[in-house]
């Protein structure tokens, strides 16, 4: 069992930034890659970033967040972070982390509201 739980997120002006947050606990010794996904009203969740776990070796980017968007691994292997910035009304959204255990199975976190508004 891998629980995962996120923090950061909020209302943020355009142009603003933001950083969130996730630690994984249980047995975190058979994850694979951690990630944040993020889905927005009427469309499908997508991916916005993922990490390589427990070395940080390999980072994926959105095109969207290329060069907006850092993930990083946190003093644990397990705690992952995405600091936000430049943010735009277009990166609303409800953000959730996510975690490969293993080759099939995947959980995911309770999910963090993002809104980036004036």
């Amino acid at each position: 069992q891998v629980l995962l739980v996120e923090s950061g997120g909020g209302l943020v002006q355009p142009g603003g930034s933001l950083r969130l947050s996730c630690a994984a606990s249980g047995r975190t010794a058979s994850l694979t890659t951690m990630g944040w996904y993020r889905q927005a009203p009427g469309k499908q969740r997508e991916l916005v970033a993922s990490l390589s776990v427990p070395t940080g070796t390999r980072k994926d980017y959105a095109d969207a967040v290329k060069g907006r968007f850092t993930i990083s691994r946190g003093s644990t292997q397990h705690t992952i972070y995405l600091q936000m910035n430049s943010l735009a009304p277009e990166d609303t959204a409800v953000y959730y982390c996510n975690a490969k255990i293993g080759r099939f199975a995947e959980t995911w976190g309770q999910g963090t509201q993002v809104t980036v508004s004036s």
